[in-house]
């Protein structure tokens, strides 16, 4: 139970520990309190939800990390929000025990999760625990804030209030995209967590020295206007909290109260969408960087945030909250159908989205900030002392939606995974942008995925040619660039020759030229039977071996023997060394001139083509990224195809949601016509002065 803080003389203060704990405020409080309790609330508010969705933003690098796929990554997200449907419920026991501690003590632990859990999370499975900690966590802070702001704001200024505190998110999302969007490319994800988990203890300083919260014998009251706070600080000291608490969750689970937090639930399927999965959409599907993807967010945040603060004060101004609502569904329904129909245009514009989105936030703000200040008055319609306990059962609907929602997703979008996962790889090779290749290795890898027929061209030249190719792959690329500015040069054949045949260059030279000048008696030489040959050149030559020799030339050349006898005789006028020197050489020079006459052969656009592609075709690593591409591309050629019609489906379910909506609206408390609100206004205002005029004992008592 709550202790109601009322210093008298003599009695000394209360310890720090105890005034940090005991912080419930005995008197309604002045203006400039209240403002600072409902700023600080807004301000936690905010930081809770920079925490929760941070991971929206970073969440194609959480999939990298952790190998995830993204069933699993949004069966995360969808138990997380299931933790805070339940944590919801929990929150409910603000209306006995309370608010702020709840709020403070929450706002320390998801700051300390960020910090330090999510950093230190080395696997998906700690991560999932830590995400999940922190979903339950602000599940129950994020029912026990609106609370205090009910408390804090009179029905008069609710919608305006209810519009600060929906800054919360608002301003929690737009952080995230200009904290990430201005990012460096190179920083960390875990860093965006250490620098939201900094900013949330910052908050908690304050808010554990500053946050307040209204007794219960005075927040349990309806509180139209400012002037009603004598009237309740009197009528405080006749209420029995016990009795207006028996069995809370029977007196809300009434179809207008239930009923309209199962259509606002419905309303923000979009607004779901955009908290968790716009930057994947925009990267996955239109190709842009998670900085451009983010930044939209900008745009979307920023157009929610003002259109709840505006819509916030007109709504108080003319006393209506239902005709903003209307208005904001219906925009909304426009807004999202246009966006719904661009998500399959692929060539649709950064500038088109920008304001499409900024529509649907616009939207989505003026009705957003009258239906949490007519939540809350409908709530205090059945009993203004269970108000946490009615937006604990908001919150269970709302946490349970979002859940299933999520978890329907990656049923309806079914290419997420894919274009995560492979996506980025896939679009590197393809553009021959991948970090892990040089500049030659991404150009080849890059052409082929541009023209597979490249590989296939390759791979059938490189067998047809192949012994050509095995005598270019022995030529110097200096030789192959004077072969083919002059063919003709003795000097480049002779050293193209000596690397073919592995012969010194002066071998080549001189088997040339013996070759050359002594033709006709080299040629005598080749059909003379080579063991003939060598009992000629072993000494004196018998009239056996001339006779065999002279046969053979007869019969090779078809002449005569007296013609064959002067070859003969004319092979033997040559030195012994010469002829046993072409014996070695000659056969590796007219081998390899016979290898090069073929290469020569070979068409030049052939060579070409092969020179450019082959080196690079062989290599280990662009092998590696061609058969990368050939697992994967046609997979995440299939999901880019796909991927626009799916999520367009699920933008048509959200349209689906806002129509939902509309109907529900009528359920809620409140006025449709300005001028009925305002005489109810001035009725209410006659009866606060009849009864302040009644006479009150203790009035001045509390008033001190």
């Amino acid at each position: 139970m709550h202790t109601v803080l009322q210093d008298a003389p003599g009695i000394a203060r209360p310890g720090l520990a105890r005034r940090l704990w005991t912080r419930d405020l005995a008197h309604y409080p002045p203006t400039r309190t209240r403002l600072f309790n409902l700023g600080l609330v807004v301000a936690i508010t905010i930081v809770l939800y920079y925490q929760a969705y941070v991971a929206g933003a970073v969440s194609t690098h959480i999939l990298r990390t952790y190998h995830m796929s993204f069933l699993w990554y949004v069966n995360m997200v969808a138990i997380s929000y299931a933790a805070g449907a339940l944590a919801s419920l929990c929150a409910g026991l603000a209306d006995r025990y309370g608010r702020a501690n709840i709020v403070v003590g929450g706002l320390l632990l998801t700051s300390l999760l960020s910090l330090a859990g999510v950093p230190n999370a080395h696997s998906k499975a700690a991560f999932a625990a830590v995400f999940v900690a922190i979903g339950f966590v602000e599940g129950v802070c994020l029912v026990a804030t609106p609370a205090l702001i009910r408390d804090f704001s009179p029905q008069l200024g609710r919608a305006s209030a209810m519009g600060f505190w929906t800054l919360g998110p608002v301003v929690g999302l737009l952080a995230v995209a200009l904290v990430v969007s201005n990012s460096s490319d190179s920083t960390a994800w875990q860093d965006q967590y250490i620098t939201c988990g900094i900013a949330g203890l910052a908050v908690w300083l304050v808010a554990l020295a500053g946050l307040r919260e209204l007794a219960p014998r005075l927040r349990d009251q309806v509180m139209v206007s400012a002037r009603d706070r004598a009237l309740i600080e009197a009528r405080a000291k006749g209420i029995d909290v016990q009795a207006s608490l028996r069995k809370p969750f029977r007196q809300v689970f009434k179809l207008d109260i239930v009923g309209s937090a199962v259509a606002i639930a419905l309303f923000l399927i979009i607004y779901y969408l955009a908290v968790g999965f716009l930057p994947v959409f925009f990267q996955t599907v239109f190709g842009f960087s998670q900085a451009t993807a983010d930044s939209l967010g900008k745009w979307f945040w920023a157009g929610q945030a003002i259109a709840l603060l505006v819509t916030g004060l007109v709504s108080d101004r003319l006393g209506v909250r239902k005709p903003f609502m209307l208005a904001g569904a219906i925009g909304a329904v426009i807004g999202t159908s246009l966006f719904a129909l661009r998500a399959t245009q692929p060539h649709t514009s950064y500038g088109t989205f920008a304001v499409l989105l900024t529509l649907v936030a616009v939207c989505l703000g003026i009705a957003y900030s009258p239906w949490m200040a007519s939540f809350t008055e409908t709530v205090e319609r059945r009993n203004p002392a269970v108000t946490a306990t009615g937006l604990a059962v908001w919150g269970l609907i709302m946490r349970t939606a979002v859940a299933v929602s999520v978890v329907l997703l990656p049923h309806v979008v079914t290419t997420v995974t894919t274009l995560v996962q492979d996506g980025p790889g896939v679009q590197a090779a393809v553009t021959g942008t991948d970090p892990a290749l040089t500049t030659a290795q991404n150009a080849t890898v890059k052409a082929v995925a541009a023209d597979p027929r490249i590989l296939t061209r390759a791979k059938a030249l490189a067998a047809t040619y192949a012994p050509e190719l095995a005598t270019a792959a022995k030529l110097s690329t200096a030789t192959k660039a004077a072969l083919a500015a002059d063919p003709a040069s003795k000097v480049t054949r002779s050293q193209a020759l000596s690397q073919i045949s592995g012969l010194p260059v002066t071998t080549v030279t001189r088997t040339i030229t013996l070759g050359q000048t002594d033709a006709s008696q080299l040629a005598t030489a080749r059909v003379i039977d080579p063991a003939t040959r060598a009992r000629l050149l072993a000494g004196p030559a018998s009239t056996k071996a001339e006779a065999t020799a002279a046969a053979e030339i007869a019969k090779a050349f078809g002449i005569a023997p007296v013609q064959a006898a002067a070859r003969l005789a004319a092979l033997a006028s040559l030195p012994s060394s010469d002829l046993a020197f072409i014996a070695v050489n000659a056969p590796e020079v007219r081998a390899a001139a016979g290898q090069l006459t073929a290469l020569s052969h070979v068409p030049a656009a052939d060579l070409a083509f092969l020179s450019q592609y082959g080196p690079q075709l062989r290599d280990p690593k662009v092998q590696a990224s061609l058969a990368y591409l050939q697992a994967h591309a046609p997979a995440v050629k299939q999901a880019l195809a796909d991927s626009p019609r799916q999520w367009q489906n699920y933008l048509w379910v959200a349209v689906g949601g806002q129509l939902v909506f509309i109907p529900l609206i009528f359920l809620m408390a409140g006025f449709w016509d300005p001028r009925k609100a305002r005489r109810h206004q001035l009725q209410h205002e006659a009866w606060v002065s009849a009864e302040l005029a009644k006479p009150q004992p203790d009035l001045a008592a509390t008033q001190q």
